[in-house]
């Protein structure tokens, strides 16, 4: 049987199917975040099976309590897993002045990556976010050493807005106002 996050809206993009996150994603997630290349600019610790399967309870538990989340990116023909994006409140350890923004990431299994999937996928999560969040901006968290993230977040209108220590570590924070349009 195959559980999915029912309240995880379904969000179509020309090659992307954005869709809750089910069981049978498991194995594919647990690749991705067990990949060093993948998490080099996120934390740089490959993940376990067991530690993904709790990060895919979080995006479920976004969804139930906050009605924001995670989904996972699909290719739209074949529904493979290609990775996973969306905003969160990870309640994390930065200056309080940023906490409380919804929080947008993503990340892309290695054989999905530098092909425009994360730029596609992220548009349209952001028109989801302008259309849920009330006229509120969102925020994304970088790793300066990440030049991909920063070109697909500044594609998608967001812009740096401050340096910030995060785990002890000097992170760019970026903010998108909503309906700050595409700049590519």
């Amino acid at each position: 049987m195959t559980a999915s996050a029912a309240s995880a809206p379904t969000i179509y993009t020309e090659r992307l199917r954005l869709r809750a996150h089910r069981t049978d994603d498991l194995a594919a997630a647990a690749a991705m975040w067990a990949d060093p290349i993948v998490v080099r600019h996120i934390g740089g610790v490959p993940s376990t099976a067991q530690q993904t399967w709790m990060r895919v309870l979080a995006y479920a538990g976004h969804w139930s309590l906050l009605h924001f989340g995670y989904w996972a990116i699909a290719d739209r023909t074949t529904d493979a897993y290609l990775g996973e994006l969306g905003f969160a409140d990870f309640k994390r350890e930065i200056p309080a002045a940023y906490r409380g923004i919804p929080e947008l990431g993503w990340a892309l299994a290695t054989a999905a990556a530098g092909k425009g999937l994360a730029t596609e996928a992220t548009l349209a999560v952001c028109a989801w976010g302008d259309a849920h969040f009330s006229g509120k901006r969102t925020a994304c968290l970088i790793d300066p050493e990440n030049s991909a993230s920063r070109r697909v977040a500044e594609k998608c209108g967001y812009a740096l807005a401050d340096r910030v220590a995060f785990k002890n570590k000097d992170t760019l924070l970026f903010f998108r106002e909503p309906g700050n349009a595409s700049r590519h």
